[in-house]
Parts: C-alpha cells; sequence; structure tokens
C-alpha cells in the first residue's frame, strides 16, 4: 500500500530505504457485468474522517488507525463518536502496512528503515527498532506470539519477539516477497516475482507449502477458508483452499497495475484500487458482486462492524456500514 509511492527499501548495511514516485497505473477495465458497476458518488459514507497528507495503511482493533507518510504519523479513530482521538507522530514515511497485536501498534517506516511500537492505552511510542522493509507496498502481520515483516527482496521474513522487540529468527522465502498475512495458525506470505503464495508453520519457521497463484500477486488476506491474492499482473483475486493449498477459484475484478489492497470480512471480500474503490466479493459464488468505480481508494479493512476505506488522494478515510454498501445499486 504506501504503494502509490512505490518505494523499495532494501535492507543493505545502514538499513536505508529508497523512495520513488507514485507509479503510473495502466487504464483498468474493471468487470465486464454493467449490472454491478456503481458510480462511487452514490455510496454515502456512514463517517468521513478527514486527515490530510496522504492516508494510506489501515489496521483495526478497537479503534481503526491510518498511516500518513508524508505527515509522518499514524491516526487514531474513536468508533463511538467518528472522532479523530490521536495522532501520533512515528518515523520518516510510515509504509508497509500497519498491524495491532500484543497491547501495541506496529509501524514500519520506511524512510527511515525503523519499526515503531505504540502503546494502545497510552499513545506513546515504547520503542523504536532498526529494521527496514522489503518494499512500501508490503505489509506486516501479528501471530503466534509474534511479529511477522519482510525485510529485504530476496527475500528475508522477519520473526520478532514483542517481550523483546528483537529478530528472534529469519525466514528465506521466495525472491520479490513483500506482504505477509497471518491466519488460521500460519504465515503466508506473497512473491510478486515469482507468483507464488507460501505457507509457513510458525511452529517450526519452516515453509510447508508453495501454491502458484494469479500473476505478481501483492496483496493478501486470510478468511473464508482461504487465502485470497490481489494479483497486480492482470487484476485478477487467487482464492487459494487452506484445507487442499489449491487454488480453487480465480476471480476477474479488472484491477491491474501498482497499488491495491483486499480485506475479508462481514461475509464479503474486499478490494481496492485507485479509480476502483471498493469492489465487493461473493464468497459463496466467487464473482464480483459490486464494483465502484470513480475517485477515491487506496487501502481497506474491515471491522467494527464497518469497512473502512482510505482515500489517499483525498486526503480522508471513510467508514461505511456494509449493509449501507450492499443496498446500492447500479443504475
Amino acid at each position: 500500500m504506501n504503494r502509490r509511492r512505490l518505494a523499495l527499501c532494501l535492507v543493505a548495511l545502514s538499513l536505508s530505504c529508497a523512495t520513488a514516485q507514485e507509479p503510473t497505473r495502466p487504464k483498468k477495465p474493471g468487470v465486464t457485468s454493467p449490472n454491478v458497476r456503481i458510480p462511487i458518488e452514490k455510496l454515502v459514507p456512514d463517517a468521513v474522517f478527514p486527515m490530510g497528507g496522504a492516508p494510506d495503511w489501515l489496521a483495526i482493533d478497537e479503534h481503526a488507525w491510518v498511516s500518513n507518510a508524508p505527515l509522518g504519523n499514524v491516526t487514531r479513530m474513536d468508533p463511538k463518536s467518528n472522532t479523530i482521538a490521536a495522532t501520533i507522530t512515528v518515523g520518516k514515511e510510515p509504509g508497509s502496512g500497519l498491524a495491532a497485536g500484543f497491547g501495541s501498534l506496529w509501524v514500519p517506516n520506511c524512510g527511515d528503515a525503523t519499526l515503531s511500537r505504540i502503546d494502545l492505552a497510552t499513545n506513546q511510542v515504547t520503542a523504536t527498532i532498526p529494521l527496514a522493509t522489503a518494499d512500501s507496498e508490503g505489509g506486516i502481520a501479528t501471530g503466534a506470539g509474534s511479529v511477522w515483516v519482510l525485510t529485504d527482496a530476496r527475500s528475508t521474513l522477519a520473526r520478532i519477539d514483542p517481550a523483546t522487540n528483537k529478530v528472534v529468527a529469519e525466514i528465506r522465502v521466495a525472491a520479490g516477497s513483500f506482504a505477509v498475512a497471518f491466519g488460521e495458525k500460519s504465515v503466508f506470505v506473497t512473491s510478486t516475482k515469482e507468483s507464488l503464495l507460501s505457507r509457513i508453520d510458525p511452529q517450526t519457521n519452516l515453509i510447508v507449502e508453495t501454491v502458484k497463484v494469479g500473476p505478481a500477486p501483492r496483496f493478501l488476506a486470510i478468511g473464508e477458508g482461504a487465502a485470497w491474492t490481489l494479483n497486480q499482473g492482470d487484476g485478477s483475486i487467487s482464492r487459494v483452499d487452506l484445507a487442499t493449498n489449491k487454488v480453487v477459484a480465480t476471480i476477474e475484478a479488472g484491477i491491474p497495475g501498482g497499488g491495491g489492497e483486499i480485506a475479508v470480512g462481514e461475509g464479503s471480500v474486499w478490494a481496492t484500487s485507485f479509480g476502483y474503490p471498493i469492489t465487493r466479493i461473493d464468497p459463496a459464488t466467487n464473482t464480483v458482486v459490486q464494483q465502484f468505480h470513480g475517485p477515491g481508494g487506496d487501502a481497506i479493512r474491515v471491522g467494527l462492524g464497518s469497512v473502512w476505506l482510505s482515500n489517499l488522494r483525498a486526503g480522508n478515510v471513510w467508514r461505511i456500514d456494509p449493509r449501507r454498501i450492499e443496498a446500492t445499486r447500479a443504475e
């Protein structure tokens, strides 16, 4: 996701990270079924949180969080009052995901190759860990008593012990792996270069399965008994059954190119990209049932009974009741 800037963060001896401009995205066709295409103007959010800057990555715990690379901060949104509860300064250019866990919010900072740890009770940064990320279009995950971050493009998955804030294991995965997710007692990593999904057993720190998915997978989500990869090469979404570790569906979402994100929750799979802020997929049929087109989009998360959408170019975050989304019909 801080994808639009598409900074490639490489671990060097100095643990530095270079930043590039937002990529030029190819023209996207979207889905072809006219009955599911809906102008985004028809969707009215339940709340809008103005941020300024470029609000990007999202995380949900008892609150909702969003990072903002140009402002060097993260913002905490109160779901009870729909107001901004706190804004916390972190490192330079926070990007490559947000994750909540172990009483903390974990924030990779691409600009200075650090990982900020924020106490959820006090909104204070309690640790700054030297650690670069493999790419600004990446991700971070918590699970199995650890924090998981990809740290270079070769690629290395770092396992951090939250009790010590130290890297306790390094796992070599397929080259060009940038995003990581946790679910079903496993760690999952996508290789954009090799078009692979790797499944890692946190009990052994070993890769137990590799699955060929769509071209150039980047973002992924776990839910509905499956891993879902957003494939930047052709804009499709691969569904990998976690019982068999096989691709059981390829969903033509029509959202190729750099950026985008995917989430699972409230009975649907949700994807976002610039120009197509929300694409909703029914996991019962593996089809796109709604696709909103127009300005907006960037990152998407589901939690607290809502869909949360960051609109990077508009400088705001939307909170939307999924029932409102489902009730919005095509013209």
